[in-house]
């Protein structure tokens, strides 16, 4: 039996009413890709208030791994609340935080020392990941890579590299902050090769130690180890062994920002684990916590101890509820097989994706690591002109079909698959014919030959 139950267009007649009360009362800056109010969240499946089902294949931007109110999650934090609900760490500690830590330590790669700090949100592990980076070295500054999300406080948006519309009118910017290439191989220069695009790439990296800042001022170098919000961009294991030599050379901390790619997302439980290096510092948020605002920064002891008593914190970071929920979802994801489920459905993805193209000279990639999949749209093969109208059409077709997707990419032309690891077979089938048929719809027969 199908899945989706679309008994009103979206937004049917009470998301209309909600919209117009949301409206009056609610800052327009936060956007909104699906223009109705959610009622129920089951798995895969999403239920808004006028009554209809959707397949959801965007997982609260990533965060939805172990899927919508799983349910041990929910239990974990039914018990939670009859104890107490926050203490704030910094006045009363509670042993949630201690043995969340002991569970990162024991998953996140590298067999050396570890320990582990809370915060809030990815954005706020980044911040503090950098504090902590800083401090270590004593140096302040800190290099990003082009089409790189890291978050919106200031100094994260000043580490991302997208203007619109994270960054438009929004500076001054924090200082010392700088900015790599990333390897795209899809858009590599006519002729050059991914190896050498890799080698040019490592080359810049150097020279511009010569030419923008000495080593001895660079603290640390963030990286996420498949880019997100910059279109599912994954680099070689050469490129990226290559950055952490360099790091190593001149004494630069690695962060692996595994925000989006963490746990279980590639098909490893963390991506970095792919490419053969450990980093130095990981930030993670997202799916760590089942919907529940929680995020981590985990390092190397000697790194993370630099900060003093009081140089880090805050107010609600690694809440109790938060703690009891991330200790769950390594459990789900652990003892339910979700890597391996996240590989196979990584594979369906792109099966599927991958004979559209075949179809579809508008299709001009497909790509990513385990789940993590996406498909770029472009205008022409020859120029590969970015394609975000098709996208926006896609995307808003689906959706009436009850299917719900994201855009990504720095031109915003990428459609991003982020579906909870837990979907069915058959929901999984179910979205991806939905999609196949708005992408015909928008796209028309055209047949590439």
């Amino acid at each position: 039996m199908s899945s989706i139950k679309m008994k009103t267009a979206v937004p049917g007649p009470k998301a209309q009413e909600l919209l117009k009360r949301k409206d009056q009362v609610v800052a327009r800056g936060p956007s909104n890709s699906v223009l109705t109010f959610a009622e129920k969240g089951e798995g895969a499946l999403l239920t808004d208030i006028d009554g209809n089902i959707f397949i959801d294949f965007a997982g609260a931007i990533g965060t939805l791994n172990v899927g919508h109110s799983p349910v041990r999650v929910v239990q974990a934090l039914k018990n939670q609340l009859d104890r107490y609900i926050h203490t704030c760490f910094n006045v009363m500690m509670y042993e949630p935080y201690v043995k969340l830590a002991e569970e990162l330590i024991r998953i996140t790669p590298g067999d050396h020392a570890k320990k582990a700090f809370f915060a809030n949100s990815g954005a706020e592990a980044v911040e503090n990941a950098v504090k902590i980076a800083r401090k270590y070295t004593g140096r302040k500054g800190i290099i990003s890579f082009e089409r790189g999300f890291h978050g919106r406080t200031l100094l994260a948006m000043s580490l991302t590299s997208k203007v619109k519309p994270y960054k438009y009118q929004f500076g001054p910017f924090a200082p010392e902050t700088y900015r790599a290439g990333y390897p795209y191989y899809f858009r590599r220069p006519e002729g050059m090769t991914e190896e050498q695009l890799d080698q040019e790439l490592l080359k810049e990296v150097e020279t511009f130690f010569l030419a923008e800042a000495p080593t001895d001022e660079i603290a640390a170098i963030i990286i996420e180890p498949v880019q997100g919000e910059g279109g599912f961009v994954v680099p070689s294991k050469t490129f990226m062994q290559g950055l952490k030599k360099i790091c190593e050379k001149y004494g630069i901390l690695f962060i692996a920002d595994e925000i989006q790619t963490g746990f279980a997302r590639t098909g490893s439980m963390f991506a970095i684990e792919q490419f053969g290096v450990v980093p130095d510092l990981m930030t993670l948020s997202k799916s760590l916590g089942a919907g529940l605002p929680i995020s981590a920064v985990v390092g190397r002891s000697e790194i993370m101890d630099a900060p003093a008593p009081g140089e880090i914190g805050g107010t609600y970071g690694g809440s109790p509820l938060g703690c009891v929920a991330a200790l769950e979802v390594i459990k789900i994801i652990e003892n339910d097989g979700l890597v391996e489920r996240s590989q196979k459905i990584g594979t369906m993805l792109r099966e599927r994706f991958k004979n559209l193209q075949v179809l579809y000279p508008q299709i001009g990639d497909v790509r990513g690591l385990g789940s993590m999949v996406a498909i770029e749209f472009v205008k022409d093969q020859q120029t590969k002109e970015p394609n975000k109208e098709a996208v926006a059409k896609i995307i808003a077709n689906a959706q009436q079909k009850g299917l719900i997707l994201l855009n990504a990419g720095l031109f915003s032309n990428c459609i991003r698959v982020l579906v909870p690891l837990v979907i069915t077979d058959e929901q999984l089938d179910e979205g991806l014919v939905v999609l196949e048929s708005a992408i015909q719809e928008v796209l028309g027969q055209t047949v590439n030959t």
